[in-house]
């Protein structure tokens, strides 16, 4: 059995943030190193390299793993550690996972009040500033494939609406294009080409939709797409899953609803369906609507899916203070109000 080592093992991706992956976190590693926080370093070279890397880092004894990219890099380094504590049965809460956040488009660290700069993540290494967050696992068919797989959430996923301004996101980044507007003009496409899909949706066992929607959208965190609020009152330690059903309707009340995706008002509108729970099925009534799901902003299969709060969590590196003021929730009401 490997020694559980003491050190940071660092995933870096040098071509996160349009390549400026250098330029920022050389200074950072630079600070590190003198405060005394012990390290070692692996870069990626390919598309689920950080994958590989946090699991073989987790083999071999490291405990405390930080990719430094976007949420792309965080999803794929979850994701290794996930698949070994699955293999050797090993509690995830002997984890602790963080992101030294680099490029436009980073969430998750919005949940944690985890500051969008480098040397200051330094700082909170350095303060040991440690919270935890809950296990949301996704169990679906991957693309291509008829057997169920496994993977992980660790901020955001969806499906329909959600998932396809995610693939049109991914489609320009490989192209090149890194900046904050790709995620508005995705949106704005995606809207005008907006196609119901027929599901059915469980929550906890009972049914909380049946019919034509556009979008299921879900929160372990409560920010996607450069800081739109889907799920503005998801927790990522409360032991709930955060859902919010857009039921079809006129494009132009979905145009007049639209703001809402950025004041955090969204689960206050007429207009959709709020859900908690610890475990949501969704089943598409045709074959038409076996549509794609993404998480994390990576497109992972496609429906029907079960989400499910583990009920297991993982240590993640945290700002000193809230970034919002919790919603008092009670847990003993995990459905649709």
């Amino acid at each position: 059995m490997n020694v559980t080592k003491t050190e940071w093992f660092f995933i870096v991706n040098p071509h996160a943030g349009s390549g400026k992956t250098m330029s920022q976190w050389v200074p950072a590693e630079h600070k590190i190193y003198k405060l005394g926080i012990p390290y070692v370093v692996a870069y990626t070279d390919h598309r689920k390299h950080a994958t590989a890397l946090a699991y073989e880092a987790a083999s071999n004894g490291y405990r405390r793993i930080l990719a430094v990219g976007g949420d792309g890099s965080l999803h794929e380094t979850f994701n290794g550690i996930m698949q070994w504590c699955d293999e050797t049965g090993t509690d995830p809460s002997e984890f602790i996972m963080s992101v030294a956040p680099i490029g436009s488009g980073n969430d998750w660290i919005k949940s944690l009040n985890l500051p969008h700069d480098t040397m200051k993540v330094a700082d909170l290494l350095a303060k040991e500033s440690f919270g935890k967050m809950d296990i949301i696992r996704l169990q679906c068919a991957k693309r291509g494939e008829k057997e169920p797989d496994c993977c992980y959430m660790a901020n955001i996923g969806g499906t329909g609406f959600d998932s396809h301004v995610c693939e049109k996101v991914n489609r320009q980044k490989e192209r090149g294009h890194r900046n904050k507007m790709i995620y508005l003009n995705a949106l704005k496409s995606t809207v005008l080409h907006l196609k119901p899909i027929s599901l059915m949706v469980l929550a906890d066992g009972k049914e909380v939709f049946n019919g034509s929607c556009y979008s299921i959208a879900l929160g372990n965190g409560r920010y996607s797409g450069g800081g739109m609020l889907q799920v503005p009152k998801a927790s990522m330690d409360d032991g709930l899953l955060d859902v919010t059903i857009i039921p079809r309707m006129p494009l132009l009340t979905i145009l007049k609803e639209m703001p809402k995706l950025f004041t955090g008002k969204l689960d206050e509108s007429e207009h959709v369906i709020p859900v908690r729970c610890r475990e949501l099925h969704i089943i598409p009534l045709d074959a038409a609507s076996e549509d794609i799901i993404e998480l994390d902003g990576e497109i992972e299969g496609r429906l029907p899916a079960t989400f499910t709060v583990t009920g297991n969590q993982i240590g993640v590196l945290k700002g000193i203070r809230p970034l919002d003021e919790r919603v008092s929730e009670d847990p003993e009401q995990p459905s649709q109000d």
